[in-house]
């Protein structure tokens, strides 16, 4: 099935195994958040037992490095399309408040990326994530 929009997060590919990870799960986090179109339906097991809800559609992991990931957040800005973003700092901080105040710390221009996480038109997503590769 191809879907009209699409979900793409690009991590920084000098990262440790765990940090990408992490980057990875906190960024789909933000897309499921500020996204609900992009949820699908609870899972219900033949036993009864259900389970929340997952992204209707596959998400596709990029690497980058950090110049990348600027030009991609970047690009996702100027066509409008929401995009959650990790810093390294937040390895450093222990609660999201601390989080937060260390984005609000950094202008746009200087922030130290990692990862980037866009939701939107599948065409519009290709054109943000152009010239970026699939996480090997």
């Amino acid at each position: 099935m191809r879907f009209d929009t699409k979900i793409a997060v690009a991590v920084r590919e000098d990262l440790a195994a765990w940090q990408k990870l992490n980057v990875i799960a906190f960024l789909s986090s933000g897309v499921a958040h500020s996204r609900p179109e992009a949820m699908g339906k609870p899972y219900e097991d033949a036993s009864g037992n259900t389970y929340p809800p997952m992204f209707r559609e596959p998400v596709l992991v990029h690497a980058a490095e950090s110049r990348t990931l600027a030009r991609t957040l970047d690009r996702a800005r100027s066509r409008n399309l929401p995009a959650a973003l990790y810093t390294e700092e937040l390895f450093k901080t222990g609660n999201d408040d601390d989080n937060r105040a260390a984005v609000l710390a950094v202008a746009a221009e200087d922030l130290n990326l990692v990862g980037v996480a866009v939701h939107g038109p599948r065409g519009d997503v290709d054109k943000v994530f152009r010239g970026l590769r699939l996480h090997p």
